[in-house]
């Protein structure tokens, strides 16, 4: 769907690389080799990135570093549209619907990292979740986002000793 819009496939790796998770730096040799492409072309793209005010640059000794422009005007919207492309709202709204008191979910392992690898990993945390219902869901969400999707029950003890992307918090 947003391939059909965005038809560079190195920028859409890009938007998907910095937007799903905000907290993500990288650098230009570390993108080309995990995305097994020329520098060249990914320069290119962040280049018009950056210009448009996506992302920004940082500088550290010989290295420029780039992340997701959070005051940009657009940033929540791109975040939500990267967040729908990938299916993460589906997770989240399937997740709640029928998993009992869930707490929080979180987005955990190369999606966190920012990384599409087809693969989804999330932790559901809270009280009397229904584990049971837990393989049905994912097969449901895996036909709907055309992902793999990993779940890990986690307890409210447990919660926090793990690190991920907080895509849904009940306290706020």
């Amino acid at each position: 769907m947003l391939d059909s819009l965005i038809t560079s496939k190195t920028r859409l790796r890009l938007l998907v690389k910095f937007f799903i998770n905000p907290q993500t730096h990288s650098h230009l040799r570390g993108l080309a080799e995990e995305f097994g492409e020329s520098t060249n072309s990914i320069r290119k793209e962040l280049n018009n990135l950056s210009q448009a005010g996506y992302l920004e640059k940082s500088s550290d000794k010989n290295k420029i570093s780039y992340s997701a422009n959070s005051k940009h005007p657009l940033f929540n919207l791109l975040q939500g549209i990267i967040r729908k492309y990938i299916g993460l709202d589906t997770v989240v709204e399937e997740v709640l619907e029928r998993m009992g008191e869930v707490q929080q979910v979180v987005l955990t392992g190369d999606y966190a990292d920012g990384q599409d690898t087809g693969t989804i990993d999330i932790d559901i945390v809270g009280k009397k979740l229904n584990g049971e219902y837990l393989d049905q869901l994912a097969q449901k969400i895996e036909r709907l986002i055309n992902r793999k999707v990993n779940f890990t029950l986690v307890s409210v003890e447990e919660a926090g000793k793990g690190s991920g992307l907080i895509l849904f918090d009940q306290k706020g």
